[in-house]
Order: structure tokens, then C-alpha cells, then sequence
């Protein structure tokens, strides 16, 4: 997100298209995260995590907060069926089915990402925001999901696209 998107849930905001067409956008926001551990989160659905204890749950977006989505780097050894998984580049996958998260649960994976609620965008609403400059579009990096802490990610994903966050301008079009 551009520094001047006033919607505070999207402020500094990294966000995650998932999936987008002429009907609408799905994306998560990549930098936020919910007080709330992934062993909690499993041990209210009654199913155990074999993780570390810290794992945090993220915040996908201000939309269906009761809903959750996942990210994890493929060539797991799961009885999941395939059609509960989605690839969305080279070895990283997106799932939302309940089933994928228990056989996660049971062998967690080092790169693994659990979201709670996601972004959401109706038909053309993405397109005028982008039209009026409310965000930078960057490339897919899974070492971004994984492997960059939150509070720096904003600034990690312009600066890795050689752009200095303090020379931002809030202008019209698509950066």
C-alpha cells in the first residue's frame, strides 16, 4: 500500500493476490499479525499442533475474520487431496480447507504460514484503487511470506524494488 492509503486496515500493508478476475480480488495481508499461536488456534478446532509453541497466526484482512487460509512451500508428504491445494508459484501453495490444515498440524512444514480473514476486493474496485495510486505493485517473493519479519516487510518489499519509502509521492496510475 501507498503511505497515503487512509484505510487503517491496509496501512504500510503488504498484500498477497491470490486469486483475481473480473469479479473479484482475494488477497492476505502479509504483515500483520493476531495475538493468538497457531497451538491455540488447533486446540480450539480439537486437533493438536506438533510445531513450535510461538508459531503466530496472521491477519489476512478485515474480511470473514472466522475464516482461514494458509501458505506453505510445496513437496510436503500429505494425504491431502490436490484439489484442496493451489500453487501460485514455483514450490509456494494456498490452501483453505480445514483438511490440509490437520495434516500441517501433524508435520509442520518450516515454511508454513496460517491466516485468519482475508482482503477482499469487488469487481473493478482493485483496478481504480491501483488507477488512483493507492499501491505499488511488486513481484512474488516467497522469501518475503517466510522469511522477512512483519514490521519490516513494507519497507523491505519497495527497497528490494530499489525504491526509498521516504521518496513515495501520492500521484495517480500504477507504480
Amino acid at each position: 500500500a501507498m503511505p497515503q492509503l487512509a484505510d487503517p486496515n491496509f496501512r504500510r500493508a503488504v498484500v498477497l493476490v491470490v486469486h483475481h478476475d473480473a469479479e473479484s480480488t482475494f488477497g492476505l495481508v502479509l504483515n500483520r499479525e493476531v495475538e493468538l499461536t497457531v497451538r491455540e488456534l488447533c486446540e480450539s478446532l480439537d486437533f493438536a499442533w506438533n510445531g513450535q509453541d510461538a508459531t503466530e497466526v496472521s491477519w489476512g484482512g478485515p474480511v470473514e475474520s472466522n475464516t482461514g487460509w494458509l501458505l506453505f512451500q510445496d513437496g510436503l508428504d500429505t494425504e491431502v487431496e490436490d484439489e484442496h491445494v493451489s500453487p501460485l508459484d514455483g514450490d509456494l501453495c494456498f490452501a483453505g480447507s480445514m483438511d490440509v490444515l490437520q495434516q500441517l498440524a501433524l508435520r509442520p512444514p518450516q515454511d508454513l504460514r496460517i491466516f485468519l480473514g482475508y482482503a477482499g476486493w469487488g469487481g473493478g474496485q482493485l483496478e481504480a484503487e491501483l488507477a488512483q495510486g493507492a499501491w505499488v505493485v511488486a513481484p512474488l517473493s516467497p522469501e518475503v511470506v517466510f522469511d522477512v519479519p512483519a514490521d519490516e516487510m513494507w519497507d523491505h518489499v519497495l527497497r528490494a524494488m530499489k525504491i526509498d519509502p521516504g521518496t513515495l509521492i501520492a500521484t495517480a496510475g500504477v507504480h
